[in-house]
């Protein structure tokens, strides 16, 4: 479909009352919720599909076939103005054709250590890792937050396929955020962050220093949280028919539903070989409504997933507002096939919506396929988080525990800038972060895009540092400059600044404090159980990288014993679960074999 008939379809929609349009305040019914069986939803509107019925599970349904009730809910149960019945093609019109879609080919089988698995063809950043830098020749390291945690959940999925995960795959930084590590909390909303460093010896290479930076964001009261403005995109392409994908990304945003209040609202938008609207705008006191949308879903067809974006940025743009946090969450395996499929495209247009203030963000489903370097582009330049979705447990983790930190930002455009006082340090290389890197200029520029931050998340980083006096990595130059470094404060070894903007502002407010020896801890073992985890997982990553900067004597029963000694408490065994994906790394069959 093209944007002119996308642009038909959303002025179709506001006729018969779909789009919400500001009105006076209405009298809201009670909450409706429950389980979606037939009975129940057929009263919404929801009729049952002839072929698979509701469940969510493709199973026994043939690719191509019903996808969505053929009635729309009328607009009395949508809790909007009743508009006169006109002769209006109902909701899921703009999907027709994706009835008679033949069915999706299946995917080539290939034989590798005795099992079946689908042929491969995921796709991720080539990311050069960061190098080492003389504080002499570049004293100064920028970059951009990122508490996605989209690498975290997929090595764990290849892990606990019993093998490693493809280099590029592995962000050492999203494996690192993964973790709440405790940190100290703000003391109020007007400065989100506290700060959090610790430096300690390397535990992988005897003439280096490890600088963590943490910082701990606000904890947004539920009372003042602001309303909520999603549209659920919904990739129901022949792609997403597997048990781990669209039944299992069904699954997850009902656990979303769950936390919505009678003040949010949601819409629900899919795509498939074209893209149309599935609910209406419907308010928190309607998650009934809501459940029987998502379990009518079905998938089959090619994926026109641009399109799709098109229509969901319109959905949200029509019922923006300027109070409530508006957001298009897209549920997809990334394979865009069919129009607008390029992620440098794409990128524009998430880019242009994120400063209209309709922000993105991206749950990854599914194996084989798996496009990462389309999820990155559109989380990054959406201003939203990019996460991974393998289990149900998962899915409980980002939209139960972590639904807060999700969906409610504290702080945009989060910068990092660290300079290192070369009276004390030689040389340093930033752990991570190779996609987020930004020029020194851009720090102070409140014009260039960085990060997003929720409510009560944290953001972690970590340096390697060789200290003066220690063997550097390469070395002097001959003719290089001689002069002694300017003078500078006695015992600091860096000095750290953090640019942020509050939500709904243009210009930036910074933080800066020095980094010496109040924070420096004589060994690991003296070191706080956040710094401790901190460097375990960091050396987890590195491990899988096979980067070549870590001491041969250094391996997998190291980054063990790292983490046993700093599991300190773990609630929900997120801790425990790691140190047997460490085990497992160390036994795994690496990629090709």
């Amino acid at each position: 479909m093209s944007a002119p008939n996308v642009s038909r379809s959303v002025s179709m929609l506001a006729l018969i009352g779909l789009v919400a349009a500001p009105s006076a305040p209405m009298a809201q019914p009670a909450i409706r919720d429950g389980d979606p069986t037939p009975a129940a939803c057929e009263a919404l509107g929801f009729a049952p599909a002839a072929t698979g019925g509701y469940g969510g599970s493709p199973r026994g349904h043939p690719a191509g076939g019903p996808i969505y009730s053929r009635a729309p809910p009328p607009a009395s149960q949508l809790g909007l103005p009743t508009i006169p019945p006109l002769p209006i093609p109902p909701v899921a019109s703009a999907l027709e054709s994706q009835r008679m879609a033949p069915p999706a080919p299946s995917r080539p089988q290939i034989v590798l250590g005795g099992s079946h698995r689908a042929m491969e063809t995921e796709r991720y950043p080539g990311a050069v890792a960061n190098p080492i830098k003389r504080v002499a020749v570049e004293p100064v390291s920028t970059f951009s937050v990122d508490v996605d945690t989209a690498s975290y959940a997929n090595v764990r999925r290849f892990l606990n396929d019993g093998r490693r995960p493809p280099s590029d795959a592995v962000r050492v930084e999203e494996l690192v955020n993964y973790f709440d590590y405790g940190y100290a909390k703000p003391a109020g909303r007007a400065v989100p962050f506290q700060s959090f460093v610790a430096v300690t010896p390397s535990p992988w290479s005897s003439q280096r220093q490890i600088v963590q930076i943490g910082l701990q964001g606000y904890d947004m009261p539920r009372a003042g949280q602001p309303p909520l403005n999603l549209v659920f995109l919904v990739d129901t392409s022949g792609s997403m028919w597997s048990q781990d994908r669209l039944p299992l990304a069904t699954k997850a945003l009902n656990l979303l539903v769950d936390q919505l209040r009678p003040q949010d609202r949601v819409a629900i938008v899919a795509y498939a070989g074209s893209a149309g609207a599935v609910l209406a705008p419907t308010d928190g006191r309607s998650k009934l409504k809501v459940r029987c949308a998502l379990q009518s879903l079905r998938a089959g067809g090619s994926t026109a997933g641009g399109e799709g974006l098109t229509l969901a940025y319109d959905l949200a743009r029509q019922n923006f507002d300027a109070r409530a946090v508006n957001r298009v969450i897209l549920l997809t395996d990334g394979d865009f096939n069919v129009g607008v499929a390029d992620p440098a495209k794409l990128k524009d247009v998430v880019a242009d919506k994120r400063k209209e203030g309709v922000y993105l963000s991206v749950y990854g489903f599914g194996r084989g396929n798996y496009n990462d370097v389309m999820m990155q582009t559109l989380a990054q330049n959406g201003n939203g988080t990019a996460a991974y979705i393998d289990t149900l447990n998962e899915a409980r983790k980002l939209f139960r525990e972590d639904f807060a930190s999700s969906l409610f930002p504290i702080a945009d455009d989060v910068k990092i800038q660290v300079e290192f006082n070369p009276a004390t340090v030689s040389e340093y290389r930033l752990i991570g972060y190779e996609t987020r890197l930004l020029a020194r200029e851009d720090f102070n520029n409140d014009q260039v895009d960085a990060g997003e931050v929720g409510s009560g998340a944290s953001v972690t980083a970590l340096y390697e540092i060789t200290p003066v006096g220690a063997r550097p990595s390469s070395d002097p130059l001959r003719y290089g400059n001689r002069k002694a470094p300017a003078p500078v404060t006695t015992g600091e070894l860096a000095y750290l600044k953090v640019r942020y903007k509050l939500p709904g502002q243009r210009t930036s407010k910074l933080m800066e404090r020095p980094i010496g020896a109040r924070d420096t801890y004589s060994s690991v073992q003296a070191a706080p159980e956040a710094a401790r985890w901190g460097l375990a997982v960091a050396a987890f990553g590195q491990m899988l990288k096979a980067d070549p900067r870590l001491e041969p004597s250094f391996g997998w029963t190291q980054v063990t014993d790292l983490a046993q000694g700093a599991r300190g408490e773990d609630p929900y065994g997120l801790r425990a679960e790691f140190v047997q994906l460490v085990r497992a790394a160390g036994e795994a069959r690496p990629q090709g074999d």
